[in-house]
């Protein structure tokens, strides 16, 4: 199942194909997950070479920051969410996912100005997309310690967790489980955690882990801005891959 990954630098409280980095305008700034911060050691994950069966695009991959290129041409990334399509907390038995009611996105004329227009949609479009995608769910990975727990490395430097929002083709398809089995039918952005100040947003969302200890557990999660857990950088590494899980 293929997916295109836009993986953005940190956030702070065998290459398938070339990587680009983008944001128009001005030099990347996505040093702060060069090589010089690598961990001595490699990801558990990636101590050895492994051949992978089934195609070119297989996420997730080690970043080499050499060979990524700077694209101008690629458009800033756009990303509007509401708060209030957020549905519930699933346990599918290896991960939580945070779901969303992506069966419609609401219209302009529904709204009283274009400023209201902008926050009630919940799609992200821009960078390398020729589409609108809607968001589906979000979810974590995560290491047995904080050292590593990040799927995709950077020069071989592991990450605490990384957040993926998982977005598919509204424009193309009719539903999410189309898009899934269709070329050009997801968009995923991933972003590198690291450990930092309390986040308030984040920790609204661990509060309601005791309630779903158990796998297929669901309690309902109302009003959550996904925003709020996307770095204020706009720089981003893109790449086409595929998913790294299923179910």
């Amino acid at each position: 199942m293929s997916a295109r990954l836009l993986l953005l630098p940190l956030l702070a409280p065998s290459l398938g194909g070339k990587l680009r980095a983008g944001q128009p305008g001005r030099f990347c700034s996505l040093a702060s997950c060069s090589y010089k911060l690598r961990n001595v050691e490699l990801h558990p994950l990636w101590q050895s070479s492994t051949s992978v069966t089934g195609g070119t695009r297989q996420s997730p991959i080690d970043i080499h920051m050499r060979s990524s290129v700077f694209d101008p041409k690629l458009k800033p990334l756009t990303v509007r969410y509401d708060p209030t399509t957020c549905l519930q907390i699933w346990n599918n038995g290896y991960s939580f996912l945070v779901e969303f009611d992506d069966t419609t996105e609401k219209s302009g004329n529904q709204c009283s100005s274009q400023e209201d227009f902008t926050f009630m949609t919940q799609v992200i479009t821009g960078g390398p997309l020729n589409n609108s995608f809607r968001l589906k769910q979000f979810h974590f990975h995560w290491g047995a310690i904080n050292d590593w727990g990040s799927e995709h490395t950077v020069d071989s430097k592991v990450f605490p967790a990384e957040l993926h929002l998982v977005h598919w083709n509204s424009d193309l398809y009719k539903s999410f489980e189309e898009a899934i089995m269709e070329a050009n039918g997801l968009a995923v952005i991933g972003v590198f955690l690291k450990l930092g100040t309390h986040h308030t947003e984040l920790q609204s969302m661990i509060d309601m882990f005791p309630s779903i200890k158990y796998k297929d557990a669901v309690v309902a999660f109302k009003y959550f801005d996904p925003s709020t857990l996307i770095p204020s950088c706009p720089d981003y590494w893109t790449y086409d891959g595929s998913l790294t899980t299923h179910h």
